[in-house]
């Protein structure tokens, strides 16, 4: 059974009709549990009624909280989420909560090189101790693939904390819409389409795979050595798209580490993705076969 490590936040999006438990890291071990996958969530929570409430869920979720760290100085991490009059969100993401404060122990360290894979964000890396913790988890597990999911946020972006986790990354995945943004801040020179922006990424950071989600236009993949591959988009009635970024991560990676091929698994991601986007929200479980069932009656 494959294993991965997932690094980072676990928080409570506040929204204006209710709260709503999540976070990156946990949306991935739950999407990679669902596929049969044996998932480790490392975090840390704030000793109060939040706190109480995120354990509750997460093991109604099936989620072990033995590497959930608690925190009796920093509060569970939350995030406002405000809608305008185009009804576009708008996040506030609090500051030094419990999630940057994520210890290194012996625990992390024995979970991180025995682990398939470390998986972890750019969140956790805004300041204070998470970001200590997780140079020294990627230094002291060289045999685990290191996977960065570069995902933006409002607000924080630091181009040395990226670089650094780049370089230390094999496979990383952005957004087809923020490789402008990057491009600027990376000090990357204009791409004319989006294979030359994977193939200078791949390059510049010794990657051995870049991931590129699309939206409704599928996927992307660039391998260093083996080049490029594509998967379309689904032609879906969408309920939302909360969680189909790490659902398409969960399924590819799964696919990938059993050994399938890099077309296979970046099909079989693509579709776990677009069936999530016909689900609420992130954790609403679906199994491998709903997958295959999924690509097998709704490919364009």
């Amino acid at each position: 059974m494959k294993s991965i490590v997932a690094f980072g936040e676990v928080v409570w999006d506040v929204l204006p009709n209710g709260r709503v438990l999540g976070g990156t890291p946990l949306n991935m071990v739950f999407r990679w549990n669902s596929f049969g996958g044996n998932g480790f969530l490392l975090s840390r929570l704030g000793y109060d009624n939040l706190g109480d409430a995120a354990l509750n869920k997460i093991k109604e979720l099936g989620i072990s909280d033995r590497n959930v760290q608690i925190d009796d100085e920093f509060p569970t991490g939350t995030i406002n989420i405000t809608f305008d009059r185009n009804n576009e969100p708008h996040y506030e993401v609090i500051q030094d909560v419990a999630f940057d404060h994520i210890e290194f122990s012996a625990e992390a360290l024995k979970l991180a090189r025995n682990t398939n894979c470390l998986f972890y964000g750019l969140l956790p890396q805004r300041f204070g101790l998470s970001k200590n913790t997780l140079r020294e988890l990627l230094k002291e597990s060289p045999d685990s693939i290191h996977f960065f999911d570069l995902k933006l946020f409002e607000h924080f972006f630091d181009k040395k904390v990226v670089e650094e986790l780049l370089l230390s990354s094999n496979i990383v995945r952005i957004k087809e819409k923020e490789i402008e943004f990057l491009e600027r801040k990376l000090q990357l020179n204009h791409s004319e389409n989006i294979e030359e922006f994977g193939a200078k990424l791949a390059k510049k950071y010794k990657l051995d795979l870049v991931l590129i989600t699309r939206g409704s236009k599928g996927v992307f993949a660039f391998h260093k050595t083996n080049g490029v591959f594509y998967d379309a988009g689904y032609k879906i009635t969408m309920v939302d798209n909360i969680g189909s970024g790490v659902a398409f991560l969960a399924a590819f990676l799964h696919s990938y580490l059993l050994g399938h091929t890099l077309q296979e698994s970046l099909s079989f991601g693509n579709a776990a993705g677009a069936l999530n986007t016909t689900k609420r929200g992130a954790t609403e479980f679906f199994d491998k076969k709903a997958v295959y069932e999924f690509m097998s009656h709704n490919r364009q």
